[in-house]
């Protein structure tokens, strides 16, 4: 396989994301999309591009995103591309002060998932990326799938 994206979703944005994702790279060889649960670490073998992502769940990734970084051998993605991803809720649409400063500390999920892939030897090929999401279960804010497929395209051209 040569692209691999995995994600996590518990109200079915972050799916739709990674599904739009995979579209727009899939003319760049044998692409997958699978949901962590389902994915197995001698999948991640021989990839050009490995882009994760996750719903933002109390300023971080899942614990299934989390676990499965956490058990990628030391360098077992050198010479891979990766990239991240996350859905969140808009500043503008979380209302309380308190909690929009929270965020501003502690941020969303895509910065810590790309912090751990270039930890494991992945080599960053853009910015991480969050997608917006109205209100906690969804639907993607207007906009979003073709800012995913944009997002999406770039890294092409950076691989």
């Amino acid at each position: 396989m040569d692209n691999l994206i995995i994600y996590d979703s518990v109200f079915g944005n972050t799916r739709q994301i990674a599904e739009i994702i995979k579209k727009a790279i899939a003319s760049q060889g044998d692409t997958n999309c699978l949901q962590v649960k389902d994915v197995k670490l001698e999948q991640l073998q021989d990839l050009k591009i490995l882009i994760v992502g996750s719903p933002t769940r109390k300023f971080s990734p899942t614990g299934a995103i989390k676990k499965f970084l956490k058990k990628i051998p030391a360098d077992n993605l050198a010479n891979v591309k990766v990239a991240a991803f996350d859905t969140r809720i808009s500043p503008e649409e979380i209302g309380s002060g308190f909690l929009s400063f929270l965020v501003k500390i502690f941020g969303y999920a895509a910065k810590p998932i790309a912090r751990k892939l270039q930890k494991k030897g992945g080599d960053l090929v853009i910015e991480p990326q969050g997608f917006i999401v109205t209100g906690t279960k969804g639907p993607l804010k207007e906009g979003e799938i073709e800012r995913a497929t944009k997002w999406a395209k770039e890294i092409l051209v950076k691989n």
